[in-house]
């Protein structure tokens, strides 16, 4: 499936239902939860959101909000090692799977974050 094919495929609500069970999940978890300041979780989701609306194929909000995405750069000053980087990875397939898409958008987003999340660690 055409990565720009998913947000005409899951719509904006789908995107809202993934990063809303993605981010019930971070706070109580130990590695990850530490790395997201309390006080901006309602940020944090509001900027994934509209990444990964942008990112495959609907509204440049985030863009028009927040300029181009230099992930690494504005990760940079999270620790994310192998550890991180999983846990993110099992965190976000099991919001894939609450958010119930069609199993080619599914696999399609497991795979972009699956090399994303591998692209952003900083720390053996």
């Amino acid at each position: 499936m055409d990565d720009q094919e998913i947000c005409a495929l899951v719509g904006e609500d789908g995107f809202h239902r993934l990063v809303a069970a993605f981010y019930r999940r971070v706070p109580g978890d130990p590695i990850l939860g530490p790395m997201y300041p309390a006080d901006d979780l309602v940020g944090a989701e509001e900027r994934l959101r509209d990444f990964l609306v942008f990112r495959f194929g609907g509204s440049t909000r985030y863009l028009e909000n927040r300029g181009h995405p230099r992930l690494r750069m504005r990760h940079a000053p999270f620790a994310i090692d192998k550890a991180a980087r999983d846990r993110w990875m099992e965190l976000m397939t099991a919001s894939l799977a609450e958010a119930g898409f069609p199993p080619e958008a599914a696999k399609t987003m497991w795979e972009f974050f699956d090399g994303v999340a591998t692209f952003m660690m900083n720390r053996e």
